[in-house]
Formats: C-alpha cells, structure tokens, sequence
C-alpha cells in the first residue's frame, strides 16, 4: 500500500476548506472527537486518528445534505434520481450501473428542450449535412443504413455537469453526483464516412449540430442548444450518427430516431434527435458553444467569484473518475465481516485508465485493483479488488482513478467554475460492520 498525496494535502496545516472540500456540501464539524463521531455514526471509527483535519465521516453529514431527490417514475425507466422535471433530467445511483452494459432502462436522462413527437415513420427522418462540404447532402435514415455500413460499440456518455453536486459552492445546474453517465451498445454509421462522402473542403473546421427538440418556451424560432464537434474528432472512427441503442431502435428520450455518439465529450455534444450537421469553417457559436456554457476556465478562479468568459474555453475531454458499483453508500454489513469486494466502473474521456485504487482509511494507504482493458475505445473498464477491515466499525470506502497521462481524482472538486463542469472528486461509500 502507498501512501496518496491527496491526502498528505488534506493533512497539511490550514486546509480546512480543502477539507470541506471532500465531502462536497455536508457539514464541517470542527473539534469533533473521535469517540463523539462514533457515537454519532453508531460505531467505532477504527482509523478516526488518520482522519483528515476538518473532515466529517459522510453519515454524520447527512442531516447537512440536500433532502433526497425524488424518483423518476417512467415506464421503462428503472428508479433515476429526478433532479429536474423542466428539462427532463434524471441520474442513476451508481448501484444501479453494476452491469457491463447499461441497460437501457438504467441509462441517465439530460435534456435541454422538450422531447419531440415521436415519428411514425424512422426512415424516413432527413439529415441535412451542409456548409464547408463540397457536396451537399440531404439524406433520409433509411438512406443513411443502405448507403454506409453500420457499427456497433460499447460507448460510454457522460453529462458535463456530472459531479456538479460536489463543488463548494454551489454551481449553477442540476446536481449531478456520480450518476449522470451510461455505457451502452450503440450501432449506426460513422460520421466520417457520411463527412467523406459530402466532401469536407479544407476550410472545415467544426461541426454545428442542430435538432428537432422544441424549446421550453414553445418559441418554434429559438433554438434549444446547438452543440458541435472539431473536425477531428468528428472524423474518429467511433463517433457516430446512431439509430439503435443496446440492439433496440432508441426510445424517444435517448435521442429516437437519430443522434450522435461522440464518446469521450460531455454528452451534450452528442445531439439527440439530429436533423442538422453545419460544417464551418470555425468554432461553432450556437446556444450551448459561448460563455461559460459547456466552457472551463483555462486560468484557475477564485470559486463563487466573477467568470471572464474571454478566460473560458470548449470543454472537450472528460475527466478521469471511477465509481463502486457493487456496495451502497450507508450499507450495513453482517457482523463479523471482515472482507468486502469490491468492484465497478473507470473511465476517462480521451484517455484510457490507469490505475483504480480503494482506501478504507480515509486515504492513508490506498491498494490498487486490477483493472480490465476496454473492449473499444471509449467503453469504460471494469475494475475489481477485495479489502480486508480490520475489526467490526464504520468504514468510508474511497475509490480514485488514473488515467494515462497519469492524471488523478482529487480528494475534492477541482476547478471550480460557475456551470459545475468537470467535478471528479473521489466517491466515498459508507459502510457499518456491527460488533
């Protein structure tokens, strides 16, 4: 075991916001002893002397925390945490994204306008593919399947807010925590054979995506979001243009009868119900591509202060972060446990993962698991080990991830920025062993 340097942080004098940090918006119960903790999480605290300075265990926070999101109550939805009826938007806890693949059921939810009319005939929906092309192209979906051949991946999608619950302060946004991300099996056709075939001159650069989903003021004129890709990334062979979702045609909510897949982007730049690709000559600036909307700082800013959006730019690769999958936050396990499996999911925008390691001391030592290769690029990657408590107590599971370049979650939210993007904290999962 090795000792993490987020911790040695956490340890260091005059940290105490780091600390409040670490478990996101809960209470900070400074002077607290460990014999009080105990007692107010109902057991021992075995490691209490190597806790953090200033850091709470997570069930004594849990008066702090937000009431519980209500559930998503859908047919052919699984229970989603609701975190917004107007746009739909719904997260699955990360118990519930135990398998390989997500089933669709499972499969978060993040809108932006109204779901349009489902249409009677999928075949017949047209793409219009335009702007720094050579030849333009109007195609029907029926088109599409006859003239270009047909893929299938394992495709993880990530909303840029997940982890937007964590930063301190608030972030403006739905308060996504792990759980605003899926990995299903996509089939459709690549972009860059439909870009290949319409001739990209050199002049393009991006792509500008436009969809049939209504905006929530009913306004048929405005645009709900209008998101795009670079020219590379459009062109690499797994993002597609998809018309079928874990071997189904989509349900309407995921983006029937057409959307992009652009796996490794936040998951806003894979438009659902896709009707427009403009390729352009420049950065795409439709509603969704300014400001500080789906953009990050590129200089650190004080968190809760004023954003210069000249200092922000495209969110593009999403950060490492891994999650448990097979045990629930504040479970209770049978006396005399004393080793807990552990296993779940790693991924990391572009880059693939690393490392996954697991801590049950509050990060004073950290034991590395052993992690599967994806299948594809873009898949996420199972990872799995076995830990050995020592005696009954309460215990906080951590779980971090590495990518390739060999950057690592941090103990808290980095970055803050006012839109909540790219928070990949470590998850902390709670558990009791009774004496």
């Amino acid at each position: 075991m090795r000792k993490g340097r987020e911790t040695e942080a956490l340890h260091r004098d005059g940290r105490e916001q780091q600390d409040a940090l670490a478990v996101g918006r809960r209470a900070l119960l400074m002077g607290t002893g460990a014999a009080a903790m105990g007692a107010a999480v109902g057991a021992a605290l075995p490691f209490a002397g190597g806790l953090p300075r200033g850091l709470v265990p997570s069930a004594m926070a849990q008066g702090a925390a937000p009431a519980a999101p209500k559930i998503l109550k859908m047919d052919g939805k699984a229970d989603l945490a609701l975190l917004g009826d107007r746009p739909l938007v719904a997260e699955a806890p990360e118990y519930l994204l135990d398998d390989d693949v997500t089933p669709t059921e499972k499969f978060f939810i993040r809108n932006n306008g109204q779901v349009p009319e489902p249409t009677a005939n999928p075949d017949a929906w047209e793409l219009t593919i335009d702007g720094e092309v050579n030849t333009p192209l109007k195609l029907t979906l029926g088109e599409l399947k006859k003239r270009f051949p047909a893929v299938s991946y394992k495709l993880q999608l990530e909303c840029g807010g997940n982890g937007r619950a964590f930063f301190n302060p608030e972030a403006r946004g739905n308060q996504w925590t792990n759980g605003g991300v899926g990995n299903a099996e996509w089939t459709g056709v690549r972009l860059r054979d439909v870009l290949q075939a319409a001739g990209l001159k050199p002049s393009a650069v991006y792509t500008g995506h436009y969809a049939a989903d209504p905006h929530l003021s009913g306004d048929a004129a405005r645009i709900t979001l209008s998101r795009g890709l670079p020219i590379a990334k459009a062109m690499e062979e797994h993002t597609l243009l998809a018309f079928a979702m874990n071997g189904k045609p989509m349900p309407p909510i995921h983006g029937f009868p057409l959307r992009v897949i652009a796996s490794g982007y936040p998951g806003s730049a894979s438009s659902k119900w896709l009707t427009r690709i403009w390729v352009r000559d420049r950065e795409h600036d439709g509603p969704g591509m300014t400001g500080t909307s789906y953009r990050v700082p590129t200089i650190p800013m004080v968190p809760g202060g004023k954003a210069d959006p000249k200092t922000f730019a495209v969110l593009e690769s999403m950060p490492v972060r891994a999650i448990i999958t097979n045990v629930k936050n504040g479970t209770q396990l049978p006396d005399g446990t004393r080793k807990i499996p552990l296993r779940g999911h790693a991924w990391a925008g572009e880059e693939t993962v690393k490392a996954v390691d697991v801590s049950f001391d509050y990060g004073q030592t950290w034991q590395a698991c052993a992690v599967d290769a994806p299948p594809n690029k873009y898949c996420w990657q199972n990872w799995r080990t076995e830990v050995t408590v020592p005696s009954a107590g309460y215990f906080e599971l951590w779980v971090r991830g590495t990518d390739s370049k060999g950057r690592m979650q941090p103990a808290a939210a980095a970055n803050w920025n006012p839109q909540g993007y790219g928070g990949n904290a470590i998850q902390r999962v709670a558990v009791l062993i009774n004496a």
